[in-house]
């Protein structure tokens, strides 16, 4: 077991939110990862599956509930 925070991947369209939660989470003593839509939040899932994920769900090209499907699928 290692003693490195756990991280949390942090999915949304907007930089603004994306921005403002990376400075709370990391102010909470975890890692933030940003994904900036659901295709890329695969990506960094499946490259460093993170212990949380924050998920906007009205998102463009492929929506939250369809990243959630394919996560469940693969997972």
């Amino acid at each position: 077991m290692t003693d490195a925070a756990p991280t949390i991947l942090i999915v949304d369209d907007t930089e603004a939110n994306r921005v403002l939660l990376h400075d709370l989470v990391q102010a909470l003593g975890y890692r933030p990862q940003l994904a900036d839509n659901g295709l890329s939040a695969l990506a960094s899932i499946r490259t460093s599956p993170p212990d949380l994920v924050l998920l906007d769900i009205l998102m463009p090209q492929m929506g939250g509930f369809e990243v959630l499907e394919l996560m469940r699928q693969e997972g």
